[in-house]
């Protein structure tokens, strides 16, 4: 198997492609599935310089070249030599062949896609999403130059509606960059109310994780940032001295915001090392996403509880907005707080709290307090200040 690289992009994902015949012998071709770059093997074979079209280190166990040329067992000579120009003949047919010239039309087009998905000013994550789409395509052998064939593909497809919605939105700016259009399927994901954990369950979880996701995971608990913002936060965006975050990084349309945090977050975020502007380092959310799962995964073993693998880094956010909306009743308020543009992106959170929460009473239970002895039963029964009238303090307590 060979160990050739892209040169380009440094992706082992590559396909023989033919061999190619040079002044000092023949060398093997390759195509990258990745960014759709032809390269050459070049560096065993020791041809000279014009000759080469990328250098590539590598060793090439399956080529013509290595074929036994001088070994014939139980033939002549003769027909030793027609055997092998068989041989050589099928390996020349089926290396050629290895790729077909479609599919690299295609991975070359999406590289395209890519950049203008860029040019047009898409989230780094979404076009990560978009393209991610595009490749499995044309993994699963779909011709995306075909409409048709791509709708023919997702009805044969058992993926939820939203999977399927995504893959609509991905060819859509596909077909939009290359100016043709189609009628795209029409794809309702079902209305789901988000996983709402327990907050025992979030701490045991953060307890669980290393000293960055802990950082990391704590931030989301108490902020409900979007975890792509949390990442882009800044030493210079946290307040020491006010125990505030600076949202100066919003994704997804939200609003830049100014969050408060409590004096333990504020620890552990001044506990990880400070050799990155950045507060959590040079990573991504899909770099985090990928540490964070194994741990997930043994905290939940740990601690036995399965509940705990439902758990990911919206669901945190999904928590705070519910959380806040049963604390204060006000809409605005967790709208401003989660940098909603829109009221209608904040009333999913009505519906969490009213699912998650039971309805309470309205109705009190009143008792009037003149010392500080009856004031202290009060308080020791359940009773609450309510107000002041004449010197006399009332209390009350739901029934």
């Amino acid at each position: 198997m060979s160990n050739a690289k892209c040169p380009s992009c440094n992706s082992q994902r590559v396909w023989k492609d033919g061999i190619r015949q040079t002044r000092k012998g023949e060398i093997q071709r390759y195509i990258c599935r990745e960014c759709g770059l032809r390269f050459s093997e070049t560096s065993w074979n020791g041809c000279d310089e014009s000759e080469r079209v990328e250098r590539v280190h590598t060793t090439a166990l399956y080529s013509v070249r290595a074929l036994p040329f001088n070994r014939q067992v139980g033939v002549t000579e003769t027909q030793g030599a027609e055997n092998l120009a068989e041989v050589e003949s099928r390996i020349e047919k089926r290396a050629a062949g290895a790729t077909k010239p479609s599919e690299i039309d295609a991975k070359g087009k999406i590289v395209e896609a890519a950049w203008w998905l860029q040019k047009r000013g898409y989230g780094e994550e979404t076009i990560k999403g978009r393209i991610s789409l595009l490749r499995c395509l044309v993994n699963r052998g779909v011709n995306i130059f075909d409409p048709e064939a791509v709708k023919e593909f997702l009805a044969k497809q058992s993926w939820d509606e939203a999977s399927k919605r995504n893959v609509v939105y991905a060819y859509s700016s596909f077909l939009e960059m290359l100016n043709l259009t189609w009628e795209p399927p029409t794809y309702k994901p079902r209305g789901k109310l988000p996983f709402i954990p327990l907050e025992e369950e979030i701490d045991q979880l953060i307890a669980s994780c290393g000293k960055k996701m802990s950082a990391f995971l704590q931030g989301l608990k108490e902020t409900g940032a979007d975890p792509g913002e949390l990442v882009a936060v800044r030493w210079i965006d946290v307040n020491s001295k006010n125990r505030t975050i600076a949202i100066n990084h919003p994704v997804k349309g939200h609003n830049p915001r100014m969050l408060p945090i409590s004096e333990k977050a504020l620890g552990m975020l001044q506990r990880l090392p400070k050799n990155s502007e950045r507060a959590f380092g040079n990573v991504t959310t899909a770099s985090m996403h990928k540490n964070f799962y194994p741990q997930r995964k043994m905290a939940a073993r740990k601690l036995m509880n399965p509940r705990l693998l439902e758990i990911n880094f919206t669901t945190l956010r999904h928590w705070k907005g519910t959380l806040e909306y049963h604390k204060t009743k006000d809409p605005y308020h967790v709208k401003k707080m989660l940098g909603h543009k829109s009221l209608l992106s904040t009333e999913v959170y009505i519906n969490l709290e009213q699912a998650c929460f039971p309805p309470v009473s309205d109705e009190f239970i009143t008792k009037v307090a003149t010392k500080i002895e009856e004031a202290c039963k009060l308080i020791e029964v359940g009773f609450e200040k309510h107000d002041e009238f004449n010197g006399v303090h009332i209390y009350r307590k739901r029934k």
